[in-house]
């Protein structure tokens, strides 16, 4: 339990900016995959054009 008192407040404060980091770099993690993504679903694309081959 976190106290309530300024010491509280700053451990608060200071979880929730850890935190903020995390979030902040799984949404960088994930724009960063979308261009893989996209070459994977213009490779698709070409096979389909290609009947398959």
């Amino acid at each position: 339990m976190i106290p309530d008192t300024l010491q509280g407040a700053v451990i608060l404060s200071l979880i929730d900016f850890i935190l903020s980091i995390v979030v902040i770099s799984g949404i960088g993690v994930v724009l960063a995959l979308f261009p893989l993504l996209n070459r994977l679903g213009k490779v698709d694309e070409e096979k389909l054009r290609n009947g398959g081959h």
